[in-house]
């Protein structure tokens, strides 16, 4: 609506709001979230991580992709024909792999010293080196990051410096205020969901404030778009052994290396796959049995539990 350069001013502003809040400490009203609206959250972006990703399991390769739910089913309802089984062979095996640990290192690897390296590397990330290559070995008919996207960059953004006027910050106030608050709101219950998953110590909701708001602040200059703390990589970090922030660093450090060094590589790495471990991590983050448990819960809490998932499937 507002063009890109706007988008990256309101970004700057939005990031300058996100440092104040932490700064005068307004991050610990995180605490009041009931558990309820956290439960349904999460589930419900597990719902819609699995969703967006059953069009690359099937190999549909629809012109543009709606963002709501209903529409999603409908455009992927209506590619039925595109139907790729060799990308939903290679998607099912990946989650057969994922879901069997034991079968994630080759047979020929085991008493080695290469199954002992193998053997400390997430699965996801051993899945997707070896189905990566079978696709380029046997040269599937599969959408892969390269053919998609036209690979990746090789070198870091330059920075820029946007276009922007007083008289035109005015009519960002609004854009400013719901960037600011969404990131702060999605990146405080991704810090709830990953204290509830870990025994590592409690996050500070100031200190990440501060921090997601100089990210943000600065990102813009180089291209960036608004950026927050999110549930699917953070819960795939932890589910392939994170326990400390550090694990964040070490994120950060591999897409640097894949940018600078192994661009050419990730550009053949298959969709279906891609696809195939982010239902794992959609099925591993969700809190499924407490479906289960409502009935042991007081109206209030099932109907703040059931509505949050609801919302937030549907309503996005």
């Amino acid at each position: 609506r507002y063009g890109l350069a706007n988008l990256l001013i309101s970004t700057v502003l939005a990031g300058g709001i996100l440092f104040a809040m932490g700064l005068f400490r307004l991050g610990v009203l995180v605490r009041y979230i009931p558990v309820s609206i956290v439960i349904g959250f999460t589930n419900g972006i597990a719902v819609l991580i699995a969703l967006s990703q059953l069009k690359d399991l099937l190999g549909l390769q629809p012109a543009s992709m709606p963002a709501d739910f209903v529409g999603q089913l409908r455009t992927l309802w209506a590619c039925r024909e595109q139907f790729n089984p060799f990308a939903l062979g290679l998607g099912l095996t990946t989650l057969a792999r994922l879901f069997s640990p034991s079968g994630i290192v080759p047979l020929a690897l085991h008493s080695t010293r290469g199954f002992r390296l193998a053997s400390r590397m997430p699965g996801p990330m051993m899945v997707l080196i070896t189905m990566g290559a079978l696709t380029a070995l046997l040269e599937l008919p599969v959408a892969t990051i390269g053919s998609k996207f036209g690979g990746i960059p090789q070198s870091l953004p330059a920075f820029v410096w946007p276009e922007f006027s007083w008289e035109g910050i005015r009519h960002l106030f609004m854009p400013t205020v719901t960037i600011a608050l969404l990131g702060a709101i999605e990146s405080l219950l991704c810090a709830r969901v990953a204290d509830n998953m870990t025994d590592f110590r409690r996050h500070d909701p100031n200190q990440e404030l501060m921090a997601q708001g100089i990210a943000n602040m600065v990102a813009p200059f180089f291209g960036g778009i608004p950026a927050t703390g999110t549930i699917a990589r953070t819960v795939t970090n932890v589910r392939a052994g994170a326990s400390s922030p550090v694990a964040g660093m070490v994120h950060a450090l591999a897409l640097l290396l894949v940018v600078l060094v192994a661009a050419p590589l990730a550009s053949h790495v298959p969709l279906a796959v891609l696809a195939g471990i982010l239902l794992f991590i959609a099925w591993n983050m969700g809190e499924w049995h407490e479906f289960f448990k409502l009935r042991q819960y007081n109206y209030t809490y099932r109907t703040i539990l059931v509505g949050t998932f609801v919302l937030t499937v549907v309503v996005d």
